[in-house]
């Protein structure tokens, strides 16, 4: 157990290796070079599964995706920085996130798992390793059961002030119209909210669910609230690689908010059929997104994860 320990420690230690992991897909060199200090805010590790076996089973193929091929990936886009963030298999033992995070040094920030039995020792044991938030999740598998190793929307408010006191922000993955029911109350908790994937909108959404974008648009404009460029392929129809129909979506949000936005990846690509989600072809996206902006770039990639995770010193 990592000097953080499992912040659940009433938690039964249970350890499930998969009996045979496959290598994710690496990407190739974007056609459009990262800036200086470009940063991509959402991947996850998997193993040595020797070192580090899941917590509890995964409703998805786990990869064999250790830290060293998730930097050589970092190093193949571009990206001088990277957050990494804990997979719901792993449930709240931080031991493989804070090895990899260890292993990138200051070049990495990790995202956490823990439920409001985590002490402060353990709570400032993941600061000191480089977290700097804690993820919640609202998905659900299709029983309607939050995915095994989760750690609920429920669980924020009695976290909230020893998160802020630990410097741990919240982030927040869920449909969109969870979001609808839980962020105006998670809002006054005065933490820094930040929501996975687009925040999961229906990009060609009408009447009353367009309601959900707009909810998210009026918490981007009051300061506290972040959303990741990320996961384009979990709302597309039309399929990759270019993702024509998300398009409108990420310029609607670049448009209208683009100092509270950072980006990210989602390699391994769990969600996804292996070998189907191309990452050069995410980074074009992108500069889709910003409309070749140089200087919106600039600000999504480098600028605004460097305020948000605290990375510090040249580019």
């Amino acid at each position: 157990m990592s000097a953080a320990g499992n912040p659940n420690p009433g938690a039964q230690a249970r350890a499930y290796v998969p009996d045979s992991v496959e290598a994710p897909r690496m990407p190739v060199t974007p056609r459009h070079t990262l800036p200086a200090g470009a940063c991509d805010t959402h991947c996850h590790v998997f193993g040595p599964y020797e070192r580090f076996p899941l917590q509890h089973p995964s409703s998805y193929a786990a990869p064999d995706a250790p830290a060293e091929r998730y930097l050589r990936m970092l190093d193949t886009l571009g990206a001088a920085r990277g957050v990494l963030v804990q997979p719901a298999p792993y449930g709240t033992n931080p031991d493989a996130l804070l090895a990899a995070v260890a292993q990138g040094g200051e070049r990495l920030r990790g995202i956490a798992v823990a439920d409001p039995t985590a002490t402060d020792a353990q709570l400032q044991a993941l600061y000191d390793g480089g977290v700097r938030g804690l993820r919640f999740v609202e998905a659900r598998d299709p029983a309607g059961n939050l995915f095994a190793g989760s750690v609920g929307f429920d669980q924020v408010a009695a976290l909230a002030p020893r998160m802020k006191r630990f410097g741990l922000h919240a982030q927040l993955w869920a449909p969109c119209d969870t979001y609808l029911r839980h962020l105006p109350a998670l809002a006054k908790l005065d933490l820094p909210l930040v929501i996975d994937h687009l925040g999961l909108a229906d990009p060609a959404a009408q009447g009353p669910q367009a309601e959900d974008l707009a909810v998210l648009m009026r918490l981007l404009d009051r300061g506290r609230t972040w959303v990741k460029l990320s996961g384009a392929y979990m709302r597309s129809a039309s399929g990759g690689p270019a993702y024509e129909d998300v398009l409108p979506l990420g310029r609607a949000l670049v448009q209208a908010a683009p100092h509270r936005l950072v980006w990210g990846s989602d390699w391994p690509h769990t969600t996804q059929p292996a070998g189907t989600v191309d990452d050069a072809a995410l980074v074009d996206l992108l500069q889709h997104w910003c409309s070749g902006d140089a200087a919106t770039m600039d600000r999504i990639l480098v600028d605004n994860p460097a305020r948000l995770y605290g990375f510090a010193g040249p580019h």
